[in-house]
């Protein structure tokens, strides 16, 4: 096995990042030419975790989106279910699981959470979803562990909303993507994967109406970038 397909069997994609683990970081930032960490800076902002306050950060990788939601006083958790970018951020961190600044990572499938219900005051989970193999079910487990009235934002590729930039970004996705990761010592069929998994995935309104179906509400999006993410909205209902 080579390459994750998009029929996205578990075991494939968590082996597929457990290869690109070590580059992630540096690949996701010199492709995004830097947009990801204003994209992250606007996850953060928008989960607006305060003192108290516990975050779960799924997908999170190596744990470098986690480390924001703890600017304010909140506590966060790190959870993804590839072995090989938790043990990068344990590593990166001096070989703890719990770091210093007390950041626990746990190994988790998004589709089976390992938390009790009502856990969370916020579920984050930024350009992972559409790697799950079951959506629905994804957020609907985020909705168990969160708490009434708690909140969901999730921060995804999207589709672009000028036409004419479209064609561009496309031709940039699926030829150039994977050449930039070899260039940058990554995994380019891993990255021909993810090109082809960004290309299949939701547009905004059909997004939305995943996540309504799942039970959250107030579900709303805001576009960045000219649409090459998205980030959506929601909230647990109270009762």
């Amino acid at each position: 096995m080579t390459r994750a397909q998009l029929d996205k069997k578990p075991h494939e994609v968590a082996a597929m990042f457990d290869r690109t683990a070590r580059r992630y970081d540096l690949v996701n930032d010199v492709i995004s030419m830097g947009q990801v960490r204003l994209w992250r800076k606007a996850v953060a902002a928008a989960v607006d975790a305060g003192p108290g306050e516990v975050v779960l950060d799924l997908g999170a990788g190596t744990g470098t989106s986690t480390d924001s939601f703890t600017t304010l006083g909140a506590r966060a958790i790190a959870c993804d279910f590839s072995m090989g970018m938790l043990a990068t951020g344990v590593r990166r961190r001096g070989g703890n699981a719990l770091s210093g600044d007390g950041l626990p990572f746990i190994a988790g499938d998004a589709t089976r959470l390992p938390f009790a219900d009502d856990s969370f005051d916020a579920v984050t989970i930024s350009v992972a979803l559409r790697n799950v193999n079951d959506t629905e079910r994804a957020l609907r487990e985020m909705l168990r562990v969160t708490r009434p009235g708690g909140r969901l934002v999730i921060l995804e590729f999207s589709h672009v909303t000028i036409k004419s930039f479209d064609v561009v970004y496309r031709e940039y996705l699926m030829r150039m993507l994977p050449k930039v990761a070899k260039v940058f010592g990554s995994n380019d069929d891993s990255y021909e994967y993810l090109a082809e998994s960004i290309r299949d995935w939701h547009d905004q309104p059909s997004l939305a109406a995943v996540i309504q179906r799942a039970g959250w509400e107030r579900v709303a999006w805001r576009n960045m970038s000219l649409g090459i993410v998205a980030m959506h909205r929601g909230y647990k209902p109270q009762g």
